[in-house]
């Protein structure tokens, strides 16, 4: 989602740090406990400080406020949002936000294959809102090498791969909007019910847009064709992977961050190509490693209209031209 934060250090110089680096910390848990500062008390136990020497702000985005901690065992990116505007908690987001960016943060990087930034703690704010606690990782002076990054995503999606089928297992958000997760067996179904459908009932609701909400119900219901004579695996995905998410770290390795994770269709992937910037090594790169599926180009536009509808709910009408004429394009495609 464009609007979105900028982040990250790294206390290990390596893109993979051997897993004893991290021994003395324990694995991301949700806070069950309350203290005044709970951000402080974390770094000062189980993130191995014994001093604080520096807090300064990192620039952020619409949603959530951003800190270096800097300490005499490393640096730690904490994002908090206690300022959430209240929209978004009317939207029921607040609490659950970081839990969901937390366990996608975490499953991609069990991986092994590309760099994010590893989470350490999630927990509530004694003044209400949330808290994460990950990894700083020192950004480098370019989004790095292209083809490197779309091999190494390939291998993230070749390598994540669920049992469950569709789906997450919490729910989560792309940008504020929420994000539904629940396990479907059909990407079909999973995609039209809890990716377009979502999508086009918020805008039903929110605007009272019936055509577009019409239109695209009717989409829905006669998409299969597209997806025919192609296998699709529930490969984790990052989500929301645009320009501002996408960066390199101090030795050129790519670094993805900010996700919106599921199991979904690898294609799905490429739904925020539109401000992403992939170029042509990055896509041969990619289907080196993932090959590319019979009408892939056919079906690339069922997968940016996810993301033209989301920020057409999130930014207004400037988005619903692009979403309105994708929805008209493949009514005229499919012949309904």
């Amino acid at each position: 989602m464009v609007a979105s934060y900028i982040g990250i250090s790294s206390l290990n110089s390596s893109c993979f740090p051997p897993r004893p680096c991290f021994a003395k910390r324990k694995p991301f848990a949700v806070s069950a406990a309350m203290s005044d500062d709970p951000i402080s008390d974390w770094i000062l136990s189980e993130g191995n400080a014994t001093q604080i020497t520096r807090t300064s702000p990192i620039g952020g985005g619409c949603i959530n406020n951003a800190r270096r901690y800097d300490t005499d065992a490393g640096s730690f990116f904490v994002k908090t949002n206690r300022f959430l505007l209240f929209k978004y908690w009317i939207r029921g987001i607040g609490p659950s936000m970081f839990e969901g960016e937390a366990l996608g943060l975490g499953a991609m990087y069990e991986t092994r294959t590309i760099r994010v930034p590893r989470p350490f703690k999630v927990g509530p704010l004694p003044t209400g809102g949330s808290y994460i606690i990950m990894e700083f990782i020192e950004f480098g002076a370019s989004r790095g090498n292209q083809s490197v990054l779309g091999r190494q995503l390939a291998e993230m999606h070749k390598a994540g791969k669920s049992e469950k089928g569709f789906g997450f297992d919490v729910d989560n958000t792309i940008g504020s909007t929420p994000q539904i997760n629940t396990w479907t067996s059909d990407w079909i179904e999973f995609y039209g019910k809890h990716r377009l459908g979502y999508q086009l009932k918020l805008a039903l609701d929110q605007y009272g847009d019936s055509t577009i909400y019409q239109k695209g119900k009717r989409l829905v219901e006669n998409m299969a064709p597209l997806f025919q004579n192609i296998v699709i695996e529930p490969c984790l995905l990052h989500g929301d992977l645009w320009s501002g998410n996408i960066s390199s770290d101090k030795n050129g390795e790519p670094v993805i961050l900010d996700p919106a994770c599921y199991y979904g269709h690898n294609e799905a992937e490429f739904g925020m190509s539109w401000c992403a910037g992939f170029g042509g090594s990055f896509y041969n790169a990619y289907f080196e490693v993932m090959p590319k599926q019979p009408g892939f180009e056919k079906r690339r536009e069922i997968y940016l209209l996810y993301h033209y509808l989301n920020h057409y709910n999130l930014f207004g009408s400037s988005y619903r031209s692009s979403a309105m004429s994708i929805i008209d394009d493949y009514l005229l495609m499919l012949g309904v």
